[in-house]
């Protein structure tokens, strides 16, 4: 089969692999949408490495490539002789990582067992660990971890489900984390900001106000207007950064006050230089963007001047179903195949085959225009 083989930092070459071996407790998926996520994009400019050894050393991409592609949805073509509920034919969207009930273990494992399952002891994550992503023509995945699609529902909505999966599983995490402002309490979060009106920071956006009804303020941050546009149409505030300093629109737009809740969705590490004139004292920060390349530590000695509480997110986590399959990727699908949370305005760049999915990375992440980027395969 064809696949997009990440063999370097920046060298990103479509060729043939080895077809996927199918075991018995799984199915052979034809790829037919994948998401082209910001996290594919620090991969391939070296700006982040998931794939450690048993050591815990980074293995480098010239020793391991990568085929990249974390959110995808697809067509069962075969089914391992175990594989009782599927079969070829259903259109299914995929948990991507592996765990304890991925593999069939008993006991769970601790993190499993308490529905952490993407801290699972014997984690791995494909197109992100080492273990083959969906840049391809097929991909091999455990039953268990896969979910059918509505009829109503499109292969490329579906595979948008796994970053909605993300923000339930952060949010989940930040509630948990239990601070000294929360949604309900005696001293509750009057204000939201959310750094970044990418895709995640849209999701945050529409979770915010159609699921858990939150009807304060919801300021969203950026320098692309055309994301502004989408965050004043789903609700929100915007703050145009290119224009206005953020520390001084904070300042006016909460009174004073500041921040109660600072969602970090950007990847820009200069926020961490702002979040002291952000977020109010004993706030809560929720870290959910990544590659924060080049920055010295040090800056966050007057973050933790505040006492926030900090939640770090990782993935979309959150137990399993009486089937064993993901609670939280369950969730998320029920909510984009209703409508509650829109996938598809954000959808600004697609491309038809894997010979055209290096122009994300090269080309189109950098343009005004671009939000979000989706391969569809035929």
């Amino acid at each position: 089969m064809k696949a997009a083989v990440l063999e370097d930092v920046e060298k990103l070459v479509v060729r043939s692999v080895p077809d996927p071996a199918v075991p018995p407790r799984e199915v052979a998926i034809r790829v037919k949408a994948v998401g082209v996520c910001g996290t594919d994009l620090h991969l391939s400019r070296g700006h982040g490495n998931y794939n450690m050894d048993a050591k815990g050393r980074l293995v480098p991409l010239a020793e391991q490539p990568q085929i990249l592609g974390h959110e995808f949805s697809g067509e069962i073509v075969e089914v391992g002789r175990e594989v009782k509920d599927l079969k070829p034919g259903d259109r299914v969207l995929c948990d991507q990582g592996r765990n304890c009930r991925s593999q069939g273990r008993s006991p769970l494992c601790a993190y499993c067992a308490s529905g952490d399952s993407h801290q699972c002891e014997f984690y791995g994550e494909h197109g992100l660990t080492g273990l083959p992503g969906a840049l391809a023509e097929f991909i091999a995945m455990p039953a268990v971890n896969c979910l059918r699609l509505p009829d109503s529902l499109s292969t490329e909505l579906g595979a948008l489900v796994e970053p909605l999966g993300c923000v339930l599983h952060a949010s989940d995490r930040a509630e948990r984390a239990a601070g000294r402002y929360t949604f309900a309490a005696q001293d509750p979060i009057r204000n939201v900001l959310i750094c970044g009106g990418g895709p995640a920071g849209l999701l945050f956006l529409q979770y915010l106000r159609n699921v858990k009804q939150f009807a304060g303020l919801i300021l969203v941050s950026d320098m692309r207007e055309k994301n502004l546009d989408l965050v004043r149409q789903l609700g929100g505030t915007p703050i145009n950064v290119a224009h206005q300093d953020v520390r001084e629109a904070v300042r006016e737009l909460t009174h004073g006050e500041r921040v109660h809740y600072l969602i970090e969705s950007c990847g820009n590490s200069v926020i961490f230089e702002q979040i002291p004139n952000l977020l109010r004292k004993q706030g809560t920060i929720l870290l959910y963007g990544h590659g924060h390349k080049g920055r010295d530590i040090g800056l966050l000695a007057n973050v933790l001047f505040l006492e926030p509480t900090l939640a770090v997110p990782i993935g979309a986590s959150g137990g399993f179903d009486s089937d064993g399959r993901p609670a939280t990727y369950r969730r998320a699908l029920e909510l984009v195949s209703t409508g509650k949370v829109r996938v598809e305005p954000f959808v600004t760049h697609r491309y038809g085959a894997l010979e055209e999915i290096h122009q994300a990375f090269d080309q189109d992440f950098q343009k005004a225009d671009y939000i979000k980027g989706i391969l569809r395969m035929q």
